[in-house]
C-alpha cells in the first residue's frame, strides 16, 4: 500500500470521526444539553431531530423526560400511637428543568435516587409519626400520601424534579408484633361476638314474650266473644222456644215428651222401672185422650 493510500485512510477515519462528535440526535423519550468544557451551552434540546455541535469542544448530556419511576427500600416507623409497622413505598418523579437538574444534581440520575430516598423516607416519617397506626389503614391513607407527595414536591424544585406522586404499597407490622396483635383482634372479636349473641338471646326472649302476651289476650278476647255468642244464642233458642210454646202448647208438650223418650230409650243397656199408668207413657197408651186432656 503507497502512502498516499495510508494518508487517505487515515485522512477518512479523521474525518469520519469528525463527522461523530459533530452531529448527535436527540430521541424523543429524551433531552439534550450541550455542554463546552465543562460549561452548560444554551437550552436542552426537546424537539426530536439531528443536531451538530462543535467537535472535540462541546459535550452532549442526555437526561429522561419521560415520568420515572423510584421504589423506596423498605423500613420501620413509629406511628402516632406508637405502633410500629413496616412501610414499602414507591413514587413517580419527572425532571422538568434538565438545565437546573445538571447543575444541582452533578452525579445524575444515580445520585437523585440517593436524594429521593432521604427525602421520601424523612417525609414518610414526618406525617405519619403524627397519626395513629388505623388512619394509614382507611380512606385518610390518600389524604396522607397527598400531603407527603406535596412536601417532597416542594424540596425536589430546587433540582428541577417534579415528584407527581408517593404511594405506599404496603405497611405491614413488624414480625415480632404480628402475632401479639392478632390475638389482641382475636379476643375483641368473641368478645363482641359474645356481647351480641347476648343481645340476640334478649331480643329473642322479648319478642317471645310479646307474642306470648298477644297469644293470651287474643285467646281472652276470642273466649269472651264466644261466651257472649252463645248467651246470645241461648237467648234466641229460648225466645224461639217460648214463642212456639205460646202458640201451641199442646205440640210442644208432646214434642218435648218425644225429646225424653229419645234420650231415655236411645242410650241403650239401661233399664227404668215405672208404673205404666205414669205421665211418662201418657203418649203411650192414649195420644189423643192425653192431647184432650191438656185442652
Amino acid at each position: 500500500m503507497s502512502n498516499r493510500s495510508i494518508i487517505g485512510l487515515v485522512g477518512l477515519a479523521i474525518l469520519a470521526f469528525l463527522l461523530s462528535q459533530t452531529f448527535y440526535t436527540v430521541d424523543p423519550t429524551k433531552q439534550v444539553l450541550v455542554r463546552q468544557f465543562g460549561a452548560l451551552v444554551g437550552n436542552p434540546k426537546t424537539e426530536p431531530g439531528l443536531y451538530a455541535k462543535i467537535p472535540l469542544v462541546q459535550d452532549i448530556v442526555k437526561i429522561d423526560r419521560r415520568l420515572l419511576d423510584y421504589e423506596a427500600a423498605e423500613f420501620e416507623i413509629i406511628a402516632g400511637d406508637q405502633k410500629r409497622m413496616v412501610v414499602d413505598a414507591y413514587a413517580r418523579f419527572r425532571i422538568v428543568n434538565a438545565r437546573q437538574f445538571v447543575e444541582t444534581v452533578p452525579g445524575g440520575e444515580p445520585a437523585l435516587q440517593g436524594i429521593l430516598d432521604s427525602l421520601i423516607n424523612s417525609e414518610i416519617r414526618g406525617v405519619l409519626s403524627g397519626v395513629p397506626l388505623h388512619a394509614v389503614l382507611t380512606e385518610q391513607r390518600a389524604t396522607l400520601m397527598e400531603d407527603i407527595t406535596k412536601r417532597v414536591n416542594a424540596k425536589t424544585k430546587d433540582q428541577g424534579v417534579e415528584v407527581v406522586d408517593v404511594r405506599i404499597k404496603r405497611a405491614d407490622l413488624p414480625q415480632a408484633n404480628s402475632q401479639s396483635v392478632y390475638n389482641r383482634m382475636k379476643t375483641d372479636r368473641e368478645r363482641e361476638a359474645g356481647q351480641l349473641r347476648a343481645e340476640g338471646d334478649e331480643e329473642n326472649q322479648r319478642i317471645k314474650a310479646t307474642a306470648d302476651r298477644e297469644v293470651a289476650v287474643i285467646k281472652a278476647d276470642a273466649g269472651l266473644t264466644a261466651q257472649i255468642t252463645m248467651g246470645q244464642a241461648d237467648a234466641e233458642a229460648t225466645r224461639v222456644y217460648a214463642e212456639a210454646f205460646s202458640r201451641d202448647k199442646d205440640f210442644y208438650s208432646f214434642w218435648r215428651s218425644l225429646e225424653a223418650y229419645k234420650q231415655a230409650f236411645g242410650s241403650g243397656g239401661s233399664t227404668m222401672v215405672l208404673s205404666p199408668d205414669s205421665d211418662f207413657f201418657k203418649y203411650f197408651s192414649k195420644p189423643t185422650s192425653a192431647a184432650s186432656e191438656k185442652k
